[in-house]
């Protein structure tokens, strides 16, 4: 049976996963539009795929610039099958030494510019009565890490927010999913990481994971860029495609071992858990 082309708009994707992304859909013969930082909105695939390829300058905390740049890309091509939202950054540091004009910049990114771009789109896929919702979360997402607080809380938020929207757009077509990567060999831990500097010796090892993350993480990742854009053809590709995907040994790892210590405390404080009940 003939595959069906699709059309996807993709944030983020000038470099990393999101790049990865593009080329993959590309090369299977769907059409793209990208989201990129570079103003003059250059593109290292552009010459290459120039018939099935658009790409608009746009920064995700620009919420203002979203919706014109959706009603560009559904022009483009006619139709929008599948959002990834893929724009986003680290921030790694501890809680306390990490300011407000640190973490409120994180999260215009990776939450509040991904919940602007999803409200672009919904009224282009409600009309289609059918698209694929495609959420970059995070491993953190779902399993929090000392010296990532403030990175896991924007994706633990998008995971909130991807869930309950599942609930709303699933009767009418709409499919959402979560991804979930463990660590990639991509840019994350390196010019995408922003960070705060420590010296609390109160926080030992948390404050040693801040100090040697990039340095023991950038470039030794077990996951490699190239096949992220397969695996989420994939999902697109799949007729009943799941609410959360992890991707990595070691995000499908950490989530079962998250599982286990969530359903072991459930055991263990049901009594208590159960005693807020009234007494009839």
């Amino acid at each position: 049976m003939t595959r069906t082309r699709k059309t996807w708009l993709i944030t983020g994707a000038d470099k990393g996963l999101g790049l990865a992304a593009a080329k993959s859909a590309l090369d299977q013969g769907d059409n793209v539009s990208v989201t990129v930082l570079a103003p003059d909105a250059s593109h290292p695939l552009a010459a290459r795929y120039a018939e099935r390829l658009r790409v608009y300058h746009l920064n995700a905390k620009d919420v203002d610039r979203i919706a014109p740049v959706v009603s560009q890309a559904v022009e483009a091509f006619g139709r929008l099958d599948v959002l990834v939202n893929n724009a986003g950054y680290g921030l790694l540091g501890l809680i306390e030494d990490t300011a407000a004009v640190k973490y409120r910049p994180l999260f215009d990114v990776n939450f509040f510019g991904l919940a602007e771009m999803t409200r672009a789109v919904l009224p282009v896929m409600r009309r289609q009565r059918s698209g694929h919702i495609i959420n970059l979360s995070s491993v953190g997402g779902f399993d929090a890490a000392a010296g990532l607080g403030f990175y896991c809380a924007s994706k633990f938020a998008v995971e909130g927010f991807s869930e309950a929207l599942a609930q709303e757009v699933g009767p009418i077509g709409i499919h959402v999913t979560i991804v979930e990567p463990g660590p990639f060999r991509s840019d994350f831990a390196g010019g995408s990481l922003d960070s705060v500097a420590t010296h609390r010796s109160d926080y030992a090892a948390a404050s040693e994971f801040v100090k040697e993350y990039q340095h023991t993480k950038h470039g030794k990742q077990p996951n490699d860029p190239a096949r992220f854009g397969p695996a989420l053809c994939a999902l697109v590709d799949a007729d009943h495609p799941p609410l959360r995907l992890p991707l990595g040994v070691e995000a499908v790892e950490r989530i079962r071992a998250k599982m286990s210590s969530i359903e072991a405390d459930l055991d263990r404080w049901q009594t208590l858990s159960f005693s807020t009940k009234f007494s009839d």
